[in-house]
This record gives C-alpha cells, sequence and structure tokens, in this order.
C-alpha cells in the first residue's frame, strides 16, 4: 500500500477536539459527517433512547459501490470516559509533544475512526461498498447504541459481509495482537431477606447475613471451567457486599451482594444466571442478573488471515489472535457476520494523559486500507 494517504493526524485531531463523554451527540458527530461526505458517503444520523441512558446519536454512513458487490463495514464508538483530573494539556484540546498525540480518545478510539476515514480515501468506489457503524454509545451502558444501528442496517437491507471494529487492541507494540472473539458478561444482583431484631434476643429476628455468607462461599467456590482452545477459564467475582447497617445491637432485616461472570463460549448469559438463581435460592435468597453481552468466536480463517497479511506488509509484525480483554460492540456486530477487532496500542486507554504515536496512526490507516481492499475484492 503506498504512503499517499491523507494524514490521520488532523482529522484525530478534529474529533478529539470535540468533547463527546457517553452517551455522545452533537459536535463530534458533525465533524465525522463533515469527514466522511466529502469522500462519497452517504451519511445517516438518529438518536435513540432516552434518559438516563440515552439519548444516544448514531451515525450511519455508506458509499456504494456497483450492484452485488461485496460489503465491508469498519465499525467503532465516538463516546470517551469522563476524563478525570490531572492532565498535562486539556482533556480536549489535543496536543503533540514529540511523537505522541495527546488527549481523550486517542487510542479508544478517535485515532482509529480517523485512521478509517483517511483508508477510504485509498480505496476505488468500483470497489465494492464501504459503511461506517458509529455509535455515541459504547463506554456507557450500550443499550441504544450500536443495537439500534444494527436495528437500522436490518430495516434498510444494508448488510455487510465484513466488520473490523478499531477498538486498541495493540499490546506493546502496534500490530501484536488482534480480537477474534470475546467473552461474555452477566451481572447478578444477590438479596437475602431476613428480619431485624436486637442482637440480644436473636431468637425474635432472622439475621440475613449468616446465609448471604454460605451462598457466597459457595458461588465462590465454583468452577465454572477449564479454558478452551480460544478462551481462558471463566470467572465469576464477587465485586459487592452490603448490609447497610449502622447500629451495632440490630440485626439487619436483609443483605446484599453483587458478582460479575465474564464466560467464555462453554456458556450462556441466561445458564449461567439460572445456576445461580439455584444456588441463591437454596440459601433463602434470589438473584436478579443483567447479561451484558454472549461470548462469541470468528474462527481463525480468511478473515484473520486476510488482517494477519495486511498488519505483517505494513508493520512487519504477525499478529496474535485472541479472546482476552473486556467486552466491546462486537458482541452485537457479530450477528450481522465475521467481525474482527484490530486497532492501537491500549496502554494508556482510560487512563490520565492517553496518548497515541503519530506515525503508528498512518501506518494503522494503510493496514486499514489494505484490509478493506481486500475484504471487497472477497
Amino acid at each position: 500500500m503506498s504512503g499517499d494517504l491523507p494524514p490521520v493526524l488532523p482529522l484525530a485531531q478534529a474529533l478529539m477536539a470535540a468533547p463527546s463523554v457517553t452517551p455522545a451527540t452533537g459536535s463530534v458527530f458533525d465533524c465525522l459527517e463533515g469527514q466522511l461526505a466529502p469522500l462519497g458517503f452517504a451519511v445517516h444520523r438518529f438518536l435513540a433512547g432516552e434518559a438516563p441512558d440515552g439519548p444516544v446519536e448514531n451515525l450511519f454512513a455508506i458509499r456504494k459501490g456497483p450492484p452485488g458487490s461485496r460489503h465491508f463495514a469498519f465499525a467503532g464508538h465516538l463516546d470517551v470516559v469522563p476524563p478525570g483530573e490531572g492532565w498535562t494539556s486539556g482533556a480536549f484540546a489535543p496536543e503533540v509533544r514529540g511523537e505522541l498525540l495527546y488527549g481523550r480518545g486517542a487510542v479508544d478510539m478517535k485515532g482509529a475512526i480517523a485512521a478509517m476515514v483517511s483508508a477510504v480515501s485509498a480505496v476505488p468506489q468500483d470497489a465494492g461498498t464501504i459503511s461506517f457503524i458509529i455509535t455515541g454509545d459504547e463506554e456507557g451502558p450500550a443499550r441504544f447504541g450500536t443495537v439500534s444501528l444494527i436495528e437500522h442496517m436490518r430495516a434498510v437491507g444494508e448488510l455487510p459481509n465484513l466488520c473490523l471494529v478499531g477498538e486498541p487492541t495493540s499490546v506493546n507494540r502496534l500490530g501484536d495482537m488482534m480480537k477474534i472473539g470475546r467473552r461474555g458478561s452477566v451481572n447478578i444482583w444477590l438479596t437475602v431477606e431476613g428480619g431485624e431484631g436486637h442482637v440480644a434476643y436473636p431468637h425474635l429476628a432472622n439475621n440475613p447475613i449468616g446465609p448471604l455468607v454460605s451462598m457466597l462461599a459457595e458461588l465462590n467456590a465454583l468452577v465454572l471451567d477449564e479454558g478452551t482452545e480460544w478462551f481462558q477459564p471463566s470467572n465469576l467475582e464477587i465485586t459487592d457486599i452490603t448490609v447497610g447497617n449502622p447500629a451495632t445491637n440490630v440485626i439487619p432485616a436483609r443483605a446484599h451482594a453483587r458478582l460479575s461472570i465474564r464466560f467464555n463460549d462453554l456458556h450462556t448469559g441466561q445458564g449461567l444466571a439460572d445456576r445461580v438463581s439455584a444456588i441463591a435460592g437454596k440459601h433463602g435468597g434470589t438473584a436478579r442478573a443483567v447479561i451484558s453481552g454472549e461470548a462469541f468466536l470468528t474462527p481463525p480463517g480468511d478473515f484473520s488471515a486476510m488482517v494477519a497479511r495486511a498488519v505483517e506488509a505494513e508493520t512487519g509484525v504477525t499478529p496474535e489472535a485472541s479472546t482476552t480483554g473486556g467486552t466491546s460492540d462486537a458482541r452485537f456486530l457479530k450477528s450481522l457476520c465475521p467481525v474482527i477487532e484490530f486497532g492501537l496500542c491500549n496502554a494508556t486507554m482510560h487512563k490520565r494523559d492517553e496518548a497515541v504515536a503519530v506515525p503508528d496512526l498512518d501506518t494503522l490507516a494503510r493496514i486499514y486500507a489494505r484490509i478493506a481492499t481486500e475484504a471487497l475484492a472477497g
């Protein structure tokens, strides 16, 4: 791939200068639309959802190729986590110092979206259809973001053959890791009801803490699996225990706990929720589960080999195929087509003074251009 793509730096700086703490709307989408429209993309933007988790702005942009041609999609998010305090320069005032570009969203993931914009300029329109699936709510509850975009794409009949998500997957250097799957996630709230009373008269009360402790001990001892060829073992973690009893001489009326399970493709979220609920019931408690996403895997094959070839051509590095880390919107996009995540180094994501190496931005654009070109060629 030739090195004549538009520089990514000014595109990234423009996106980063638009504050977009999740759920994002407005100016950051204006900026991206302004970058895509001159490249021949038809841009559709819409709001979805209501407070407290919305409204969320979403963007679907498409540049259609010849009838019957293949469709390749780039996907990502413009929302960012809150910047926090103590930045050397303004979190939304992107600044280059040395070879690094500093600012919130540099790697997660406005830098990657800017690289996508640069990349598509190198792909002729007659090569096929390219689209952008961009949400303003990946870092938040994700109820009205990519899920709503998928509904829109199904409604208008624009379904891609392959999709690449620009999450920051690289670890030590650009190109060393891509994600071919992710574990699922379920959070479960546990409650044991008791009966309050004076600690000197326990026979007149019903202390819920003992049953809760027994319940948690059984849950904590569970071995869900030993892992699979592509996934690490599923893990259950107790994340909170709450009684909220300010008195020293009162047996409390109820006790609560919360746990989080990250699980591989040997399980489903509902199956794990039912298993926890049964254990909770045995100890006189109840369980309420919220499933954030199911585990998925894009088995190694033509798509992952295509990504690897593009990375190797531009960096000389062979990316490791991995399923580690947290969840991403790929958990929704996998219902459309095979999906792989590949992007910048993730060492500074969600941190103060988030930063990306400027040369990595241009290298990533060339990698993305190679992937898109080969994906459309079939």
